[in-house]
């Protein structure tokens, strides 16, 4: 169902209208009952001092103040002196809170919107250029005489396109299964081999850019899920080329700590600003506006990233680089709880 912005702007700024209604009607009627509450004290107060009087019970106003009813009197009206200020106050707390939960679930709803509409942009840019890429390269090479060696170029420009669409998919695919029924198939195994075998595939796919991998010997095994770790890396080292320039290392690390396994990916790109660095890991969210960014992608990368390190009852940690970019930190537990034997590798 499409949403009228206008229309949200409406209802929000009703709702405001109604609530600020709402609060002078009530702190009206809240003095209203102060000031009948003290009228019928005093007119109370005044009736009894007077029969009081009557009776020769007391014979100055000094006197009648003194008196238990009197007393008795007013701390009954003291007492509902406070139960109308205790109820006004929780009235008052309460549209407070209303409006601030109408304006966190709008911000929440537009910011939405905005994330999905990016989404759709970003995806149908992700899906329509590498098909157009594949049939560009497929027509020239049917109305074209060619030399083996354009062929070639065609054909890997080809290839290269529809791994970019393999990409895409894949990662659609992954996150439609995290928000649904996606679970960790634990097997114990190698992570450094892991690594190893990614990270020579991610440097077939970018031949262009400066990828180094620091693995440190000898490390144990541990349980994970291989399609989910595969998928961590991929998206966390694509992520750190796309902010970053061609010239810029990427390096890879992979070392041991007292109970866990440290995956490390760092680069020396644009990093990210304080206040997106719990935004990035939100589904669909891309920093900048999807008609003026620069870079791919669909905003689903680190989404993943973070879903299957959880899944692996892991953590993840972004942390700034020096002098510049970004560093991105998997600490995976040697042992699992609850997984498969719940066993150290």
């Amino acid at each position: 169902m499409n949403r009228n912005p206008e229309n949200g702007h409406r209802l929000r700024l009703i709702s405001y209208v109604v609530i600020i209604y709402l609060l002078l009607a009530f702190s009206w009627w809240a003095i209203l009952l102060y000031v009948k509450n003290n009228d019928a004290f005093y007119a109370k107060a005044a009736y009894m001092e007077l029969i009081q009087k009557g009776t020769q019970r007391v014979h100055t106003s000094e006197e009648f103040y003194l008196t238990s009813e009197y007393t008795e009197l007013k701390r009954k009206y003291e007492k509902q002196e406070l139960m109308i200020f205790g109820e006004a106050m929780v009235f008052v707390l309460s549209l407070i809170a209303g409006i601030f939960f109408i304006n966190r679930g709008y911000y929440r709803e537009v910011q939405l919107a905005r994330q999905k509409k990016n989404f759709l942009m970003s995806v149908t840019h992700e899906l329509k250029s590498p098909l157009a890429s594949i049939r560009l390269v497929l027509e020239t090479i049917q109305k074209r005489d060619l030399t083996d060696e354009q062929k070639k170029q065609l054909t890997e420009s080809a290839i290269k396109e529809n791994d970019r669409l393999t990409s895409v998919v894949h990662n659609l695919l992954t996150a439609t299964r995290l928000d649904t029924m996606y679970q960790a198939n634990l097997e114990l195994m190698s992570l450094s081999k892991v690594v190893k075998d990614e990270i020579s595939r991610m440097k077939m796919i970018f031949p262009e850019r400066r990828i180094t991998l620091d693995c440190e010997e000898n490390l144990p095994e541990l349980y994970f899920d291989r399609a989910g770790m595969i998928s961590v890396i991929s998206n966390l080292v694509e992520n750190a080329i796309k902010y970053s320039s061609i010239t810029d290392e990427v390096r890879v690390t992979l070392s041991g700590a007292h109970d866990c396994l440290q995956l490390r990916v760092f680069d020396n790109g644009t990093g990210v600003a304080p206040e997106e660095k719990f935004k990035i890991f939100e589904q669909f969210y891309r920093s900048g506006n999807e008609e003026t960014r620069n870079t791919k992608g669909t905003g689903l990368g680190l989404y993943i990233v973070k879903q299957i390190v959880l899944a692996h009852q892991a953590k993840i940690t972004l942390r700034e680089n020096t002098p510049k970019g970004s560093i991105f930190e998997v600490s995976l537990p040697l042992k699992i709880k609850n997984g498969p034997k719940d066993s150290i590798g």
